[in-house]
């Protein structure tokens, strides 16, 4: 489902729209599932652009998200998989390679942190990973 507004606060359905216009919004296991399409990646991968997925909890957003994932997955340049990225979950028919990674408690402000912030913050690291 592309779109789907009510499954994401406002502001961040918007933003969405903006941002990323070819996005999947969906419910799995009660988690709002967001595709985000050919997010451009740094030097230092294997390959350009990859899809990155976020799994919002019920929550969301005065709880932050905890891990996203990447279709296809990831190797960085040297040919090594980046750390704590060797697992593949299936969720909303695809495989996705799992990308561990866990906000500090205090990194995350809710009422004001959102899925912007969020996609922000999975970018800074995919660019902290490649250097």
């Amino acid at each position: 489902m592309t779109g789907a507004p009510t499954l994401l606060p406002p502001s961040d359905a918007a933003w969405l729209e903006d941002a990323y216009p070819g996005h999947e919004v969906a419910e799995e296991a009660g988690m709002t599932c967001v595709v985000v399409p050919a997010v451009a990646l740094p030097p230092g991968y294997d390959r350009l652009t990859a899809d990155v997925l976020v799994r919002l909890p019920p929550l969301f957003p005065d709880l932050a998200p905890d891990m996203w994932w990447t279709d296809p997955p990831l190797t960085l340049a040297n040919g090594s998989p980046p750390a704590a990225t060797e697992l593949r979950e299936i969720h909303l028919g695809r495989t996705w390679q799992r990308w561990s990674r866990h906000l500090p408690a205090d990194q995350w402000r809710p009422g004001t942190d959102g899925l912007r912030t969020y996609v922000a913050q999975v970018k800074a690291e995919l660019r902290r990973t490649a250097a």
